[in-house]
């Protein structure tokens, strides 16, 4: 699984603790100490631009031999520079979109 919040010194992804401060929180990890601010604005991670659009993904996984089942949806964030196709497609069918990389087989 992977974490939305890493320490950048140490790695550590449990041993943190976030207090809210107006649009930001801020983190110190437990293990080394270090304090990072992190903005709550959703925003691209290719580009970092603030223009993004919430859409729905499809959370697939394997269900029996080769079968693939869509088991939930989650929120992801759609940049309208970095993921024009994926925006679109969603925009056009109002239904969560499929990840990009489905389980193995």
């Amino acid at each position: 699984m992977s974490h939305l919040v890493i320490c950048q010194r140490c790695g550590e992804d449990e041993e943190l603790n976030g207090k809210k401060v107006g649009d930001e929180i801020f983190v110190e990890c437990q293990s080394c100490g270090l304090v990072w601010s992190r903005n709550l604005l959703p925003s691209c991670r290719k580009c970092s631009s603030l223009d993004v659009h919430p859409a729905f993904e499809a959370v697939v996984l394997k269900s029996r031999g080769t079968q693939l089942s869509v088991e939930s949806s989650k929120l992801i964030y759609l940049c309208a520079s970095c993921d024009i196709a994926r925006l679109r497609e969603y925009q056009r069918s109002n239904s969560p979109i499929m990840p990009k990389d489905l389980p193995n087989a």
